[in-house]
């Protein structure tokens, strides 16, 4: 039988309420807020962000301030680069292919809640994984849903809410981002 944790990273609905997922969502909160009065320059920069997210490449950079809930379900390649008051709601897995750019404020949101209002009254929820291809540029601000691909060497301009996937090579823009023209 998988536990709540297990259910949450394999998309399955979960309990938010279960004790070891308060745990990690406790721990993270933590490193948040240890993060909150440092800079990327700081001695223990490197220390405690490879404790918050772990699957994190060395050449990969977030400049605080950075939120997430668990931190463990970040993965960073090579040469990512995560721009300040980045929000990474990671229940579900949030992978991001090398030579990245995240500009500031975007947020990646991988749980969702039921659409009907009763069943939202329970602790439950569902996560679903977001992956953001190699060589993308994403603008200030933008949002990313649940269950959101986003291909190689995109281009996503500022402010957009991505709710469906990007193919490779492709500049979307708006709310709900749309793809405008291939690139």
């Amino acid at each position: 039988m998988k536990t709540e944790f297990e259910k949450m990273r394999s998309g399955e609905p979960y309990r938010y309420d279960d004790p070891e997922i308060g745990d990690s969502l406790e721990r993270a909160k933590r490193l948040c807020s240890r993060l909150m009065l440092m800079t990327e320059y700081d001695e223990d920069y490197r220390e405690i962000i490879s404790l918050l997210v772990p699957d994190m490449h060395e050449t990969a950079l977030i400049v605080p301030p950075f939120h997430c809930d668990h931190g463990s379900g970040i993965h960073l390649s090579e040469n990512v680069f995560i721009n300040y008051n980045c929000t990474m709601l990671d229940g579900a897995d949030i992978s991001i292919g090398k030579n990245t750019l995240i500009g500031p404020n975007c947020s990646f949101y991988t749980p969702g809640h039921p659409i009907d209002y009763v069943k939202r009254r329970k602790p439950i929820e569902f996560a679903r994984p977001i992956t953001i291809g190699e060589d993308t540029w994403l603008g200030g601000n933008v949002t990313v849903c649940p269950g959101v691909t986003i291909g190689n060497r995109c281009v996503i301009a500022a402010g957009a809410v991505v709710i469906c996937d990007i193919p490779d090579d492709c500049m979307a823009a708006g709310v709900p981002a749309i793809v405008r023209k291939r690139i």
